[in-house]
C-alpha cells in the first residue's frame, strides 16, 4: 500500500515539473516578443527602422499620357509599402497587391527596395495627393501630387455660339468663343489679313485695335468695312493652342457709282464703261440702253462682266463693239438686292476725228520782194503741233455737245502730257500759218 502511494506522488511530481516548463515557455515566447529594444547612452536602437532614400516626386502631366510614382524604402524588414490617395484616403495598393479596382492602376516591386505606382492614360480627376506609406508605429510617409494639364479647346455649339453673325448697317453682334482646358486658358481676338477690330461707343467714337481679350467680342455701329473674318485663339501653356473663325456679314443696299459718266469714242472702234457697285448679300448687276429701257445681254455686241473686289464691293464691265452711230445714248448700271436698288447712268457720245495731216516743206519758198529774214521758231508747224491741233480740235467737239445737252457733266479733257502750252487754238491756225512773207504748206496725209 505504501509501494502503491509513493509511486503516485512521483507521478504527481513529474506532472507538475511539465507544466512549469511549459509556462516558463510560454512566458519567455511572450517577454521576446514584447521586448523592449535596448537603448544604447548615444539614444539609438540596435534594431534599424524602415527609412525612404528618396522623395517622392510632383508630376505634371498632359491628359492621356501614363506616369509612374516610385518609393525607394530600405531596411523595410517585415513592414509593408502601401499606396494611398491622399484627398479620398482610399488604398489604392498594398506591397505588389492592388485593392483599388481602377484598371488603369497597378503596383510593381523590383524585387529589392522600389515600389512603383502606374497611372496609365491619365485623367482629370486623377489630379491630386498621392502617398507611399510604411505600416510603422507611428507610420512613414512620403507624398507626391500629379497635376493632370489639357490643352485648350473651343466648345462648338451652334445654338449658343454660331460661327457668324449678321445684322444690318448700324447694328450690333456679340461673337461669343466658349474655351476649357486646364489650366483656364486665354482668348485673344484677332481679324484677318492684319486689319483692326474697330471698337464704337453710342456716340459713334470709335477705336481701332489689334486684339481684343476675353470669350465675348462685341461689335456695334457696324459698318459694312468691318464685314469678313475674325479669329478666336485660345492659348494655356499647354500646346498646341487653336483657334476658330467667325464671319461677321453686315447687310445693307446697294450704291452704285459710274467711273466716268461722259465717254468719247469713234465709230468702228470699241470702248468699255464702268461702274463700282458696294452691297451685301450679293445684288443681281446689270445692263441697259436708257433709250427704251433696254437689258443688255452678252453676245457678239455686247461683253458684261463682273468682278469681286471684296466681299460688298463689285466691278461692273459693258464692252460694246464696232461701234456704230446708233450706239452713241446713255446707257445705266443698275444693281438691285432684298434692301433697295441703285443705278448710275453714262453717257456714250460719238468722237469724231478730223482727217490725218502731215507737214512736207516745199523744195523752194515763196517770198516776196523784201529781203529774206528768219521766222521765230515758234511759228514752224511741226508733226507735235498738228496732232495739238487735231486734239483741240476734238475737245471743242466735245465741248458744243456737252452744251447742247445742258446736262452739267464735266467734259473729257484731251492733253498732251510732253507740252500742254503748245495746244493751238483753232481759230489762230491761219493766221499763224500765212504770218509775214514765208510761210510751210499743210497737206494731208
Amino acid at each position: 500500500m505504501l509501494k502503491k502511494k509513493t509511486a503516485w506522488i512521483k507521478m504527481c511530481e513529474r506532472v507538475v515539473a511539465c507544466g512549469i516548463v511549459l509556462i516558463l515557455t510560454k512566458v519567455i515566447i511572450i517577454i521576446e516578443c514584447h521586448a523592449v529594444p535596448q537603448i544604447h547612452g548615444n539614444g539609438e536602437s540596435d534594431e534599424i527602422g524602415p527609412e525612404f532614400l528618396s522623395k517622392l516626386s510632383n508630376t505634371t502631366v498632359p491628359i492621356g499620357r501614363d506616369i509612374s510614382f516610385t518609393c525607394v524604402v530600405d531596411n523595410l524588414g517585415h513592414y509593408r509599402v502601401a499606396w494611398i490617395k491622399s484627398d479620398s484616403k482610399a488604398i489604392l495598393g498594398i506591397h505588389t497587391h492592388m485593392v483599388s479596382l481602377n484598371p488603369r492602376l497597378s503596383v510593381t516591386h523590383n524585387g529589392h527596395n522600389t515600389w512603383k505606382l502606374h497611372i496609365s492614360r491619365v485623367q482629370i480627376n486623377d489630379s491630386g495627393s498621392y502617398m507611399c506609406q510604411v505600416n510603422t508605429d507611428p507610420m512613414k510617409s512620403l507624398s507626391g501630387y500629379l497635376d493632370v494639364v489639357v490643352p485648350p479647346d473651343i466648345l462648338n455649339h451652334p445654338e449658343h455660339n454660331p460661327e457668324e453673325g449678321v445684322c444690318q448697317e448700324g447694328g450690333s453682334i456679340a461673337l461669343i468663343c466658349s474655351v476649357t482646358g486646364v489650366p483656364r486658358p486665354k482668348v485673344l481676338w484677332r481679324r484677318e489679313e492684319g486689319k483692326e477690330i474697330i471698337l464704337r461707343t453710342e456716340s459713334r467714337d470709335k477705336t481701332g485695335v489689334k486684339t481684343v481679350e476675353g470669350e465675348r467680342l462685341v461689335l456695334t455701329n457696324l459698318h459694312r468695312s468691318d464685314m469678313g473674318g475674325y479669329n478666336c485663339i485660345a492659348s494655356n501653356g499647354i500646346p498646341p493652342s487653336v483657334s476658330k473663325r467667325f464671319n461677321v456679314y453686315v447687310n445693307f443696299s446697294p450704291t452704285i457709282k459710274a467711273i466716268s459718266q461722259l465717254v468719247g469714242a469713234p465709230v468702228e472702234r470699241e470702248v468699255t464703261l464702268e461702274c463700282i457697285v458696294e452691297v451685301y448679300p450679293k445684288p443681281l448687276n446689270g445692263w441697259y440702253r436708257s433709250e427704251g429701257n433696254i437689258k443688255l445681254h452678252n453676245g457678239n455686241k455686247y461683253n458684261i462682266s463682273e468682278e469681286m473686289i471684296n466681299l460688298y464691293t463689285w466691278h461692273l464691265n459693258l464692252t460694246i463693239r464696232h461701234l456704230t452711230k446708233s450706239d452713241f445714248g446713255t446707257y445705266s448700271c443698275s444693281s438691285v438686292n432684298a434692301l433697295g436698288k441703285s443705278e448710275s447712268l453714262i453717257r456714250l457720245q460719238e468722237l469724231r476725228l478730223p482727217p490725218k495731216l502731215t507737214t512736207t516743206p516745199t523744195p523752194h519758198m515763196q517770198t516776196t520782194g523784201k529781203s529774206r529774214r528768219k521766222h521765230p521758231a515758234s511759228h514752224k508747224k511741226g508733226p507735235n503741233e498738228v496732232l495739238r491741233f487735231q486734239e483741240t480740235h476734238i475737245a471743242n467737239q466735245i465741248q458744243q455737245e456737252n452744251e447742247e445737252h445742258n446736262e452739267g457733266i464735266d467734259l473729257l479733257k484731251f492733253t498732251n502730257s510732253e507740252n500742254s502750252n503748245g495746244v493751238i487754238k483753232s481759230g489762230n491756225i491761219n493766221s499763224m500759218i500765212n504770218k509775214e512773207e514765208g510761210m510751210f504748206l499743210f497737206t494731208k496725209l
